[in-house]
């Protein structure tokens, strides 16, 4: 593959105060471009960085071993079709990240289903159904600009899958094609074994716990800073930040180009998607979740195959189409599948304006999902009152929380599960005044002190947790302590990154991010020096996970 020269990188690191991994320089950079074949009426990879003659063109940059992160960019030509940008971009981003998709697959995919039982039969025949009517529907409604754009994401899906299956050298095992959208719906799975009675063979926890998130206004309305950590197993932190710039039509018969045809995300090999989920949008929407989970067994009555739209098709589509927090909303709520229920927060950065007082509605809208029912509010003024949203996988509304089942689980494992009283609302509510720029933003967002930290102790042995941070830590809790959950206890889980923007950086679609747990207040984590190494793949990973923030500022080609 010819290597990117430095003046086509797609992604400039800025050393600062906090940077300090930014002068090191990327170990590989490739670009590969999309071209039509006219004489086949095909199209057809080429080497190299080929704008002005390509359907699609990207750059993968692997660097994760020095910063913690790969990079990815995609873009695709409005000269051509949207079928055919929609599938290049996928072609593009499955050859570059070939290799690491396959790592991705055995990390974190391939224990899923690996024998074809009866109930991995009712989840495939889910999907499959799923899949079918959403096709069903693309050809149904050629014009709606919802079903136009859910079938360009699955031309896209498509794509990646070819780009994998075509890299020449690739892994000899082949992925099979219905494991690229096991890629896209992971987070969807829970809940449709839930509903379906079914173990795909996963291992995974209750109460895992999904991100904790914070939108801080600053003082004097200085900034608005978005931020969000995700957690989850430490097999998953095979990284990849990516950016899209996809100009499609908003529907054959609107020419308009979708409001969100740029976007960045933190993510993963072989996802079109975040998973986190974190998105900066070219609309000036700021997207992420954590996740709130379903507690109510007769909830899952409304998990169905058909005339539902998984969650991560609805985030992406939300994204895409939204040009406000409302928009958002409303385009997120069509179709509630029931699955990977969440609680999302949508900033619009287009309504602030630093040093001035936010208006009465448009900046921040907040939607909590649990099958059956989604409701959601702009909390613009309840923002500027507080100064500060957290989330930390608890519903806000007050009948989401009734109706999902999550007062009993308060009643029977008390202030872990009560909104105003969890061990990260109270660690916000303390320390949210000391964010008065973007370093002491990080810092609480990768907070976690919890051998010393009175909202840290649990009814446990010994008496805290290293779950009860904002960044968890849960490898550090002694595998025989007692614990009333098993999500207090010993796990190779916790927070895995951190992402955060300002009224500044969304411009350029751009943000700082920290790769790996924190060792911020704790030790640095290393594979080969915790028994995590013996229970969960890790392929490609780094080793040691010592890394530093890094400003991610995206060059144009």
């Amino acid at each position: 593959m010819a290597v990117l020269g430095e003046a086509l990188s797609h992604f400039v690191l800025i050393s600062a105060v906090f940077y300090h991994v930014a002068a090191r320089q990327p170990s590989s950079s490739r670009c590969v471009s999309v071209v039509l074949d006219h004489a086949a009426n095909a199209l057809k990879l080429v080497d190299g960085y080929h704008p002005n003659s390509s359907v699609a063109w990207g750059n993968f940059t692997e660097i994760q071993q020095q910063t913690g992160w790969n990079y990815l960019t995609v873009s695709t030509s409005p000269e051509y079709n949207d079928t055919f940008q929609a599938y290049a971009a996928g072609l593009v981003e499955g050859f570059l990240t070939a290799d690491y998709i396959y790592m991705e697959w055995f990390n974190t995919q391939a224990s899923f289903c690996h024998t074809m039982t009866p109930d991995c039969e009712k989840i495939k025949s889910f999907l499959g159904e799923n899949l079918e009517w959403m096709k069903q529907q693309v050809e149904l409604n050629p014009d709606d600009p919802y079903f136009y754009q859910m079938g360009l994401v699955l031309n896209q899906v498509d794509g990646v899958k070819d780009g994998y299956m075509n890299k020449p050298h690739r892994p000899t095992i082949d992925i099979d094609p219905f494991g690229f959208l096991l890629f896209q719906a992971g987070g969807d799975l829970d809940g449709i074994e839930a509903a379906l009675k079914a173990d795909g063979g996963r291992k995974r926890g209750r109460f895992s716990g999904h991100c904790s998130a914070l939108i801080k206004l600053l003082p004097g309305n200085k900034d608005l800073y978005v931020s969000h950590v995700t957690w989850t197993e430490y097999g998953d932190m095979l990284r990849i930040v990516k950016k899209y710039n996809l100009p499609f039509r908003m529907s054959p018969q609107l020419s308009e180009i979708v409001p969100g045809r740029e976007v960045t995300f933190s993510s993963y090999p072989g996802p079109i998607i975040s998973g986190d989920d974190y998105y900066i949008t070219g609309s000036g929407l700021v997207t992420m979740e954590t996740t709130i989970g379903n507690e109510n067994p007769d909830l899952w009555k409304f998990v169905k195959s058909k005339g539902t739209v998984l969650e991560w098709m609805r985030t992406v589509l939300a994204n895409r189409l939204a040009s406000s927090v409302t928009e958002w909303t409303d385009i997120f709520s069509k179709y509630n599948s029931g699955t990977y229920n969440n609680e999302w927060m949508v900033v619009d950065y287009k309504h602030f304006t630093p040093g001035q007082p936010l208006p009465t509605e448009g900046v921040f809208a907040l939607l909590d999902q649990i099958p059956g029912q989604i409701e959601s509010k702009d909390l613009t003024q309840l923002l500027s009152q507080q100064t500060y949203w957290p989330s930390y996988n608890i519903p806000y509304f007050p009948d989401i929380f009734k109706n999902g089942g999550f007062a009993e689980e308060a009643a029977k494992y008390g202030s872990f599960f009560i909104y105003d009283k969890a061990p990260r609302a109270n660690i916000f509510r303390r320390d949210h005044h000391k964010v008065t720029d973007l370093a002491s933003m990080i810092k609480l967002m990768r907070y976690n002190d919890f051998q010393h930290d009175p909202f840290s102790r649990c009814n446990c042995t010994p008496p805290y947790s290293g779950e009860n941070g904002i960044s968890a830590r849960s490898d550090l809790n002694p595998p025989n302590g007692t614990y009333p959950f098993p999500a207090l206890g010993f796990r190779c889980h916790g927070g895995t990154d951190m992402k955060v923007t300002s009224s500044d950086m969304y411009r350029s679609l751009s943000m700082v991010a920290v790769s790996g747990p924190t060792h911020d207040q704790q030790p640095v984590f290393q594979w080969s020096k915790s028994r995590c190494d013996k229970e969960q793949l890790h392929m490609g990973q780094p080793d040691l996970f010592n890394f530093d923030p890094v400003k991610v500022v995206w060059e144009k080609p």
